[in-house]
């Protein structure tokens, strides 16, 4: 038997700018994410439950800030087989062999594997464009902690299928909780998060 470990890291930042609002590890829903495993290994097509990382979903209801500025986090959920964010605002769909993503200059995933190294990282990509979220404020400067673009949680989902009016049914695979982060129209919000997936024979310190 050889022991399967994954890990998430997310980083959030401006690319324009370098500035890095979120740089953090992600929690893990293992049941969600142990079915994925199993369903993309063996091949399964989307009619038999697919399993892949298709969408980066972000919401706002991760945290609370009282008047005087003090941050209470929510534990992330990672347990459940109807696990969600706590409050989904925003999607975008990563899955760049999709055409449901619209973008895959932007928004893509990619393996990367060091030979000779026990681990392999999926890097997820998305970009928050200027103009990408309708309805956003035209600034960064919201005093509302709880405004719908003022995102506090993301998490990667997998595509499970298609429900009766064939769109996507998705399982929630990872769950972050930060500081609230206000995507306006003035600034890109870049996400690259790693998925690590590693045997525990020779555990990498990353």
């Amino acid at each position: 038997m050889i022991p399967v470990q994954v890990q998430g890291f997310v980083k959030i930042f401006d690319p324009v700018s370098g500035e890095v609002f979120v740089d953090k590890k992600n929690a893990i829903h293992y049941e969600n994410m142990s079915i994925s495993l199993a369903e993309t290994l063996s091949h399964r097509t989307l009619a038999q439950g697919g399993g892949w990382i298709y969408l980066m979903a972000f919401g706002n209801g991760g945290s609370s800030v009282d008047p005087t500025g003090v941050i209470t986090y929510l534990p992330p959920n990672t347990t459940g087989a109807n696990a969600d964010l706590y409050n989904e605002t925003y999607a975008k769909v990563v899955d760049d062999n999709s055409a449901a993503d619209t973008d895959v200059t932007n928004n893509y995933m990619q393996v990367l594997h060091t030979s000779g190294q026990v681990y392999t990282d999926i890097l997820v990509s998305c970009l928050l464009d200027y103009g990408s979220i309708f309805g956003q404020q035209a600034f960064d400067n919201s005093t509302n902690f709880n405004g719908e673009f003022v995102f506090d949680e993301l998490g990667l989902k997998a595509i499970t299928g298609l429900d009766n009016n064939n769109l996507p049914e998705l399982r929630l695979l990872t769950h972050v909780i930060f500081h609230p982060v206000q995507k306006s129209l003035n600034r890109q919000i870049q996400i690259d998060y790693t998925v690590r997936i590693q045997t525990l024979t020779n555990l990498s310190t990353a």
